[in-house]
């Protein structure tokens, strides 16, 4: 019997999100858009407040991009506008990232038809209160799955009334590097306004409250009064920095803590690091984590879930307990003395993430994903 020439309908698949501003779910969503197969899979992204610095990248990599424009907590014509857009769309799949897009986005999918509708869940959210809580449970009876970067985020949600059944697992991937970010040493202590004998300890991110800078700023200012020659630059901006500027400064850390706001270097800068602090204090699963273990900094970070599918204590990284800042100090201590340690650490992170965390292994997991979601 002849077959069809006729070619494969491809899968159209709509992600919508709230932003897209350099954000941990920002830049896996990114990555997935830009990088699923263009044979099997057309992809669009749904913008639903405003636009960021990852836009150009997605139109680059031919992704169409829609903006909704919504402007407050309660905007029903945003949501009017955002079911104008999956109605002219047409997605087979809409899949929804983070709250505002959960709520929004899975509510006028279901309005507009799509076949199939799923939500993701980035993060431990303990911030969420008796009504966002009612809309996740609500919606996740309603649609037909939800993924998440990790377990831990599992556990929460089913704590609060969602069954697990709900959750397809697809852990962060990262791509590999690219040879243009690498610099010297000297080139990365210069631009940091650092002096080269120092010894340089990292963190990386946006300065909310869940980060845990005080602690680490803290245990900073310990370390600086066992030994004269560590620098810790945190890079990264946000509604805490004037908090935490004045709280460095009346700790008297000004010295040895320096606040760097956003550097759009900051992944060329990364490799220099000696260490790299993680104090959140609830996480899904860190992209910065993940970033420092491939480009060979050992990390330090709290016990939470997240973190704990990425580091196995004294294997892939270190773990202390959250708010532990004399641990911290202590072990960061002995690490900097322990070039040994130190390098069975970075060698075992480096093969956790090739082998589990791969940009390619993430973006394969949701192609299929999609694929027994619309088999169903």
């Amino acid at each position: 019997m002849k077959q069809s020439s006729r070619p494969i309908k491809p899968i159209k698949v709509c992600l919508i999100i709230p932003t897209l501003d350099q954000g941990g779910a920002e830049k896996q969503l990114a990555m997935l858009a830009c990088g699923m197969d263009r044979d099997n899979f057309e992809t669009s992204v749904v913008v639903l407040t405003r636009s960021g610095p990852l836009e150009d990248r997605l139109r680059q990599a031919g992704v169409q991009v829609h903006l909704v424009g919504k402007h407050a907590t309660a905007d029903p014509l945003a949501w009017i506008r955002l079911l104008r857009i999956l109605k002219r769309i047409q997605p087979d799949i809409v899949h929804t990232w983070i709250f505002a897009a959960n709520a929004y986005g899975r509510s006028a999918a279901r309005w507009a038809k799509v076949p199939v509708v799923v939500g993701s869940e980035r993060s431990v959210d303990p911030w969420k209160g008796t009504w966002q809580l009612t809309i996740d449970r609500y919606l996740a009876k309603r649609t037909q799955g939800i993924s998440t970067n990790s377990p831990g985020v599992v556990d929460f949600y089913h704590s609060h009334g969602i069954d697990r059944s709900n959750f397809t697992v697809i852990p962060n991937g990262i791509p590999p590097r690219d040879p243009k970010l690498e610099i010297s040493r000297e080139e990365a202590f210069a631009r940091l306004g650092i002096p080269l004998d120092r010894r340089l300890i990292l963190s990386i991110g946006r300065l909310w409250q869940q980060k845990g800078y005080k602690d680490l700023i803290w245990s900073a200012e310990m370390l600086r009064v066992l030994r004269h020659n560590v620098s810790y630059a945190i890079l990264g901006d946000g509604p805490e920095r004037v908090r935490l500027e004045e709280y460095r400064d009346n700790v008297r850390a000004a010295g040895s803590v320096e606040l760097l706001g956003h550097r759009a270097d900051a992944m060329e800068i990364l490799p220099h690091a000696d260490l790299l602090w993680n104090g959140s204090l609830y996480e899904g699963q860190s992209n910065v984590i993940l970033e420092a273990m491939q480009a060979g900094v050992a990390v330090i970070a709290t016990d939470i879930p997240g973190n704990r599918d990425l580091i196995e204590n004294e294997k892939t990284g270190i773990l202390f307990q959250v708010g532990d800042v004399d641990r911290l100090m202590r072990v960061s201590n002995q690490l900097l003395d322990d070039t040994d340690r130190r390098n069975r650490l970075i060698q075992a992170a480096r093969e956790l993430v090739s082998r589990e965390h791969s940009a390619a292994t993430m973006i394969q997991r949701h192609e299929a994903w999609y694929r027994k979601l619309l088999q169903r």
